[in-house]
């Protein structure tokens, strides 16, 4: 791909962010995530490999799907109410799909089954933005017109999400689909505070972006996305694999890493306004996103594949990147629950 085209196909998808994150009105936020998703799907099908024209194929029939949601939402609530505000989605038929379609965007369960065949059929530098960026304009919307929404239908959002991010996890051999899994299960996480303390979303929204930005380099510095080959890192470079491990280890919430941070302040906040049976289920879902990732841990560290190596293992990677933002991205994963008091202000 030609640089300029690249270039502009960055540019694109920053202005669509921004264009939504700057709106007002149902239209111009429509035409945000528009241009979003038109700027990710060449970059998705870059690798001209069928799987990856299969994977930007998908991206695009759902996110079409949920586009087209978004706008029948709005015309409802705008014939209905008379208003074109993202704030005045008022209209209870109408806040429903509208949470729906931002469900289906997102990737929350039951409308998930898009995101790990995605994930799975496109590189990891492209998975890395589909699981960060792409999930910020979907998570402004939805931030926007939480106090309209039905909070029986976000409790369900939230809890099947834990519950389909856990189990389905479980038995996956392949990294960009665990990643894929673990993104859901993050997402079903801020979507269950969403309504009782929106900066707390805000927070497990921002340490997700920094673990999984973490997580998907380290993979990207080893290139691998198999076990069977995530296996052999320790052997190309110790530090790095321990680096991964702790990565995995902080996404699936064991203290005292940062991906303990969003899950005690929202388990502690559910506790105390009391919906304890919802933290109950949470919380238990949370260890079974845990059992894989050290699953994950105990294949890098603690043993070698028992398959043959028919090929010479190289005893050095050979580092093409930068290796700054695996530096600050891995160093904010594993670092930051020691300040959480200066996170919570800041927040607040």
């Amino acid at each position: 791909m030609s640089p300029y085209i690249f270039s502009t196909l960055l540019m694109s998808l920053g202005l669509g962010t921004t264009l939504t994150f700057s709106s007002s009105h149902w239209f111009l936020a429509w035409m945000g995530l528009e241009i979003n998703t038109l700027a990710i799907i060449p970059l998705m099908a870059r690798p001209h490999h069928p799987r990856a024209t299969e994977a930007a194929l998908k991206y695009f029939i759902t996110q079409a799907t949920a586009a087209a949601m978004i706008l029948f939402a709005a015309t409802m609530n705008a014939w209905f109410q008379g208003q074109w505000e993202i704030s005045q989605m008022t209209h209870p038929v109408a806040s429903a799909i509208l949470t729906m379609a931002l469900a289906l965007k997102l990737g929350l369960a039951p409308v998930h089954f898009w995101l790990p065949e995605v994930l799975q059929g496109v590189s990891l530098g492209t998975g890395l933005v589909l699981s960060t960026w792409q999930k910020l304009a979907p998570f402004a919307l939805i931030l926007q017109v939480s106090n309209n929404a039905n909070p029986y239908l976000l409790m369900a959002l939230a809890v099947s999400s834990t519950l389909v991010g856990g189990w389905a996890g479980l038995n996956q051999t392949q990294l960009r689909k665990i990643l894929a899994y673990s993104s859901i299960a993050h997402l079903g996480w801020m979507i269950l505070i969403i309504q009782l303390a929106p900066q707390m979303t805000i927070i497990a929204l921002s340490t997700y972006i920094v673990m999984t930005t973490a997580a998907f380099l380290t993979l990207m510095f080893m290139n691998v996305t198999k076990i069977n080959t995530l296996v052999m890192g320790w052997v190309k470079a110790p530090a790095l694999a321990a680096l991964t491990c702790l990565s995995l280890l902080s996404l699936g919430g064991l203290p005292p890493l940062t991906g303990f941070l969003p899950k005690w302040l929202i388990l502690q906040e559910m506790s105390t306004q009391g919906f304890l049976i919802a933290a109950t289920i949470v919380a238990l879902t949370a260890l079974l996103s845990l059992f894989f990732y050290l699953r994950l841990s105990y294949a890098v560290a603690l043993t070698y594949s028992p398959h043959v190596n028919y090929s010479t293992p190289s005893w050095r990677i050979q580092v093409k990147q930068s290796a700054l933002p695996l530096a600050v991205t891995v160093t904010l994963a594993l670092c930051l629950l020691p300040i959480s008091p200066t996170i919570l202000a800041f927040f607040s």
